[in-house]
């Protein structure tokens, strides 16, 4: 699976910023898929020792959640931590993972954000973006904006904005926990998004793609430490 969009990753912090700039108008804010039989998790962990990353994909079959394929793929960070520009240093690696799936999926889960950032281009939008695919971001934490919180009852959600505009959603995944943070990445509404994270979670607060691809790395990395 290889990306139909392009660009150089070794950018300044400028450079990546316009980027930005310039591919968040390229994103699909509407249902815009067929089908969805396939659904990938995206993660990568960082090794406390020295700069080595590892990317983990995971697929699952949409109905059942179960693991389908897997891939990791060991690197080096060579772009600096830099809030708001996650993309830059983690997208080559997963970029990389791609490159090695025999599935190619019909939508990927992020732990991470789309639209709810600065520049309304976060890590899935720009994954999205790059490889013409649905894509959600679904992080465990908020990067900016401003909600009330959601009922108790897994399901229930209310509205992220960030100046009158609505970026994303607190949505509770199982009754009396944190919400997450669900957004658009590209290709799909916020409405379809909540529903496929809540169909990902059923026994979870995280959706099995993010707990999949998460152990998956984790693991790994732990064992070459």
């Amino acid at each position: 699976m290889k990306p139909v969009i392009k660009h150089p990753w070794n950018l300044s912090e400028m450079e990546a910023i316009i980027l930005q700039q310039e591919l968040a108008s390229k994103v699909i804010k509407e249902d815009s898929f067929v089908e969805i039989n396939c659904v990938a998790g995206v993660d990568v962990a960082y090794s406390d020792h020295n700069n080595k990353l590892i990317a983990a994909i995971v697929i699952l079959d949409a109905s059942s959640l179960k693991v389908i394929e897997s891939v990791v793929v060991e690197d080096t960070v060579d772009f600096p931590y830099i809030p708001g520009l996650f993309s830059f240093r983690e997208l080559p690696p997963v970029v990389k993972a791609f490159d090695q799936l025999k599935i190619s999926p019909q939508l990927i889960v992020c732990d991470g954000q789309g639209l709810a950032h600065p520049r309304r281009f976060g890590l899935a939008s720009h994954l999205g973006v790059i490889f013409d695919v649905p894509t959600i971001g679904c992080g465990k934490t908020k990067l900016l904006g401003t909600y009330e919180e959601p009922d108790f009852n897994r399901g229930a959600y209310s509205t992220l904005d960030d100046n009158g505009e609505v970026i994303g959603a607190a949505l509770r995944t199982q009754n009396n926990i944190k919400p997450l943070f669900v957004s658009i990445g590209h290709r799909i509404s916020l409405q379809t998004a909540c529903k496929w994270v809540i169909d990902l979670s059923p026994n979870y607060r995280l959706p099995e793609t993010t707990r999949q691809s998460d152990h998956l790395v984790r693991n790994l990395l732990n064992a070459k430490q």
